[in-house]
């Protein structure tokens, strides 16, 4: 077993955002994404050059490329090559469209691609087209899931919890199993781009939902992980604690990874941000080494320092395993310190009389 990662020296997950063009148009869609790329994306020489730096971190750095929809640039193979011939994790997160063809995903794998990701967000086609704005995304996902499968490539499922997709849960979990998944990982709606005309679900919602997560976890066939809702770690420390009656520890326990502390992400034009649910730049690759913006930048310094959080975050005894949703802190109120809106959980710490505790 490989000692945990210091957060404070290399993201556990690094994603380069490789290009904003896709041809969906989703209803989440952090992006909002567009048809054409960018004119001043990162040239192939140039994203070469980014992988050279993020090796740096680690000679098996976990690299997710991601969009708008990769496919969507002509030298994705040769990139993955290049990463993968460097010594780097190669991942990918493409769009469900008709670019994932059988021979394409072939042509992945043998780049040395490690693990493809496809986003599910109903279990059934009307449901997920109309999210995914594209008639016959379902289908597509599912042909490119199983197509995955067979080229030996392990396969994650994404999924997008929202007002419109909470009910579907359930039946999308049935799904992912069949697809033989490896992971399912649960992201909780933050409010930037398109995804800002959706309705979350509540904090209690949510809870219920990282309840039931935690619930099934030990009865399914593939990991389960969630984003933007890093809750779900005190949500089971808690569910341990009413089983042993045993207080845990807090923070004595390993934080989980959030925006700027162990992840970090690079946008299709070189900006180097905590996350791509953060935009908030802390340099350029063009520019700066993004080995030292990630150690050293204030951005980063200050996001890894969960003494800085303020409201409930900062009184909360969870606060060295959770943190909180830094993104969501900074989409809802312009400072990425301040309260994640989405936890329900009030700290013994936090005076209840006019604080912001969750409604239904």
């Amino acid at each position: 077993m490989r000692p945990p990662t210091d957060t404070a020296q290399r993201p556990m997950v690094l994603i380069w955002e490789v290009t904003q063009a896709c041809e969906l148009a989703c209803d989440h869609c952090r992006a909002d994404a567009k048809p054409g790329r960018h004119p001043d994306e990162l040239t192939t020489a140039e994203g070469k050059a980014l992988l050279d730096d993020v090796r740096q971190f680690a000679e098996d750095q976990l690299v997710v490329l991601s969009g708008g929809d990769p496919m969507q640039r002509p030298d994705l193979v040769e990139l993955l090559e290049y990463g993968t011939d460097i010594g780097l994790t190669m991942t990918l997160t493409p769009s469900g469209t008709s670019s994932l063809t059988g021979d394409s995903i072939e042509a992945l794998a043998a780049a040395g691609l490690t693990r493809l990701a496809v986003s599910l967000d109903g279990a059934t086609a009307s449901a997920h087209d109309a999210f995914r704005g594209e008639t016959g995304s379902f289908e597509e996902t599912l042909r490119a899931a199983r197509a995955a499968t067979e080229a030996g490539l392990p396969l994650q499922v994404n999924t997008t919890v929202c007002a419109g997709t909470v009910d579907d849960l359930p039946a999308i979990a049935e799904l992912v199993a069949d697809l033989g998944a490896v992971l399912w990982s649960v992201f909780f709606l933050v409010p930037v781009g398109r995804g800002r005309i959706l309705d979350p679900v509540s904090p209690r919602r949510a809870e219920a939902v990282l309840s039931w997560l935690h619930d099934v976890r030990t009865d399914v066939p593939f990991g389960i992980k969630t984003t933007e809702a890093p809750h779900y770690r005190r949500v089971g420390l808690q569910l341990r604690e009413d089983d042993t009656d045993e207080r845990p520890p807090g923070a004595k326990r390993r934080a989980g990874i959030i925006a700027g502390d162990g992840f970090a992400f690079v946008s299709h034009t070189g900006d180097i941000y905590p996350s791509g649910f953060l935009p908030k730049p802390a340099g350029d690759v063009r520019t700066d080494d993004i080995v030292g913006v990630y150690r050293d930048a204030d951005l980063f310094e200050a996001l890894r320092d969960r003494s800085r959080l303020t409201g409930k975050c900062g009184v909360c005894e969870y606060r060295h395993v959770c943190g909180g949703s830094r993104s969501r802190a900074f989409a809802t109120t312009g400072d990425p310190l301040a309260s994640d809106p989405l936890c329900a959980y009030v700290p013994e710490e936090w005076e209840t009389e006019g604080a912001d505790i969750a409604g239904d």
